[in-house]
């Protein structure tokens, strides 16, 4: 499976992530997102995702194609 380094994003890229949900967090399901321009720091980039902006950590990961994330969710959370 292959994913993004988030240091080599550029705002357009369109990728997937394991999103949990802030208010049931047993809950998670892969998503679409697009990286854009950071709506504070114009020398950043962020995260577009159910209609909301959101940090890029470091260690966050950022899946190719909706495939790598549902092998990663498969194998995060097959067991549970």
């Amino acid at each position: 499976m292959e994913t993004i380094d988030p240091k080599n994003v550029k705002a357009g890229d369109e990728v997937f992530v394991i999103y949990h949900n802030p208010h049931t967090p047993s809950v998670a399901n892969v998503r679409p997102a697009e990286i854009v321009p950071h709506p504070k720091d114009p020398n950043a980039v962020a995260l577009f995702l159910n209609e909301s902006f959101h940090l890029i950590e470091e260690d966050d990961a950022l899946f190719t194609s909706e495939k790598d994330a549902e092998q990663a969710f498969q194998e995060l959370y097959s067991d549970i």
